[in-house]
């Protein structure tokens, strides 16, 4: 597994074409059921492996070749919708288009 802040740089947003390249892959993303711990509420997201092709190389870890930790505007510019709270945490290296996302127990009440 990967693991890097994304806050210590700034989003990167998609361009236009760029959107329009994903736009395809959008309803083939699933969304797992949630679980938690006493802390978190987890979940995750996997992408069509097609669409990581469609993703541009600059929000990928060149390490790693996984995606980097996106801030909410980036995995959001994917096509990820998801209620407010979530924060994409880690990368799963075997499994790259597999990301992780957790928020807050409770959140929101």
């Amino acid at each position: 597994m990967a693991s890097r802040i994304a806050s210590s740089r700034r989003p990167r947003y998609l361009t236009e074409s760029e959107r329009d390249r994903l736009e395809e892959f959008i309803n083939d993303i699933h969304y797992s059921a949630r679980y938690s711990d006493d802390h978190y509420e987890y979940r995750h997201v996997m992408l069509p492996k097609a669409m990581l092709k469609a993703i541009p190389k600059d929000y990928f870890d060149p390490d790693t070749g996984c995606l980097k930790i996106l801030h909410e505007e980036e995995w959001r510019g994917l096509g990820i919708t998801q209620s407010l709270g979530w924060q994409h945490y880690e990368t799963h290296v075997p499994e790259p288009h597999i990301l992780l996302f957790k928020r807050e127990k409770d959140f929101g009440q």
